[in-house]
């Protein structure tokens, strides 16, 4: 494992894209200040773009008001498209050590962050990653249909890449900001949280997964159709024969 793709746990940047959330959001931000040690985070970035609805860019500018004098946050108007787009734009921007890439709509735990941070302290050049799928974690108000194919994909997938990980799509994970910094994204919609798994895995680095019980939203509509989960296929055959060389920047790129 190449040292130079991580360094010692200082903070974290936490990374919050958001779309029509509004109670949800603020739910977010505030149980992961009251649960976790001021100084383990260096940041919210809250991710918003020409989409985003008046009341959640609202509920945004209320919570940058609310910390401002606590903690480091502030709104990201993304520049790259869609959903990986923003996450991207947040690994660009993030001064922390390490990233935690969470939604806002808390079908990512927000609880789990300090269990991340935890982790991360002891394990730093690792990815901390939800599992939906190991004892303690769960689903609730999940299609069955989704259900029984993200079991097939999941099983397909973590054989297809020869490693033990029960749960690659499920985009809520700790990572190593220079690992992030250092890789060559490819993907801006959903399967970049597949990528976000698979990159990682062929550069070699491991992983650390933790149970994470989900729950549907009970506000917003996801941006992620149920037949653009077949694209996932494509991103996995792609990422698996690349050239290792290929997965990381050219240092022209930073």
């Amino acid at each position: 494992m190449n040292e130079s793709l991580f360094e010692n746990f200082r903070n974290v940047s936490i990374l919050i894209p958001a779309m029509d959330e509004t109670y949800s959001l603020e739910q977010t931000v505030d149980t992961i200040w009251d649960t976790c040690a001021p100084e383990d985070i260096a940041e919210f970035i809250i991710i918003l773009c020409d989409r985003t609805s008046k009341e959640c860019r609202e509920t945004a500018e209320k919570l940058v008001q609310k910390y401002l004098d606590k903690t480091r946050i502030y709104i990201h108007d993304q520049v790259k498209p869609f959903a990986g787009g923003a996450v991207q734009d947040g690994f660009d921007l993030a001064v922390g050590s390490h990233v935690i890439m969470m939604a806002s709509d808390l079908e990512t735990p927000p609880q789990l962050v300090r269990k991340y941070i935890a982790l991360a302290k002891e394990n730093p050049e690792k990815v901390i990653t939800a599992s939906r799928w190991l004892k303690g974690g769960g689903f609730k108000g999940y299609n069955k249909v989704k259900l029984i194919c993200n079991i097939i994909f999941e099983k397909t997938i973590a054989l297809f890449f020869g490693v033990k990980l029960s749960d690659l799509t499920y985009g809520y994970r700790c990572l190593p900001a220079k690992l992030v910094k250092s890789i060559a994204w490819e993907e801006v919609k959903h399967p970049f949280f597949l990528e976000t798994a698979l990159k990682p895995i062929r550069l070699g680095v491991k992983f650390i997964e933790v149970p994470a019980q989900w729950e549907a939203r009970t506000e917003g509509v996801s941006q992620n159709s149920f037949f653009a989960n077949f694209k996932y296929f494509k991103t996995a055959w792609h990422v698996r024969f690349m050239k290792v060389g290929e997965i990381k920047k050219n240092d022209d790129e930073g």
